[in-house]
């Protein structure tokens, strides 16, 4: 039988034992190991429910982008320190950089990953010093 009126405050501090723990998501098979990587420092950064299954797609494919971006990266170091490097190389791999570049840019953003989409300006406002000068 249940007990009429309101709970006490003593009762709603009672931690019920049916609620079953959230599972991080585990990377997918089809990424590789260093994607794989990827996937799970993110996941162990962001809250366990933070990804549904629905957004795994999405962050396969941002920690796809991740590791891309690295290997271009490193083209690009290779290709600078290398005198017989043209012009056009270069300007290819600057591009293909931009292109991973917004790519990440938007999955992060998507999934609310970065700064920008996690942060509340009304929440934040700076301190309202009053001056003993000023009337």
């Amino acid at each position: 039988m249940r007990q009429r009126g309101r709970k006490s405050a003593a009762s709603l501090e009672v931690v019920s034992s049916n609620v079953a723990p959230i599972e991080r998501p585990p990377a997918p098979d089809d990424l590789t190991d260093e994607q794989a990587e990827v996937w799970q420092k993110i996941t162990s950064r962001m809250p366990a429910d933070w990804f549904p299954a629905e957004t795994w797609p999405l962050l396969a494919m941002y920690c796809r982008h991740v590791v891309a971006a690295r290997r271009v990266a490193q083209l690009i170091e290779q290709a600078e320190e290398s005198p017989d490097t043209e012009v056009e190389t270069l300007d290819r791999l600057y591009k293909m950089q931009e292109r991973e570049s917004r790519a990440m840019s938007s999955l992060a953003t998507r999934m609310r990953l970065t700064q920008q989409s996690t942060y509340d300006k009304s929440r934040r406002k700076p301190i309202q010093v009053r001056k003993p000068w000023v009337g």
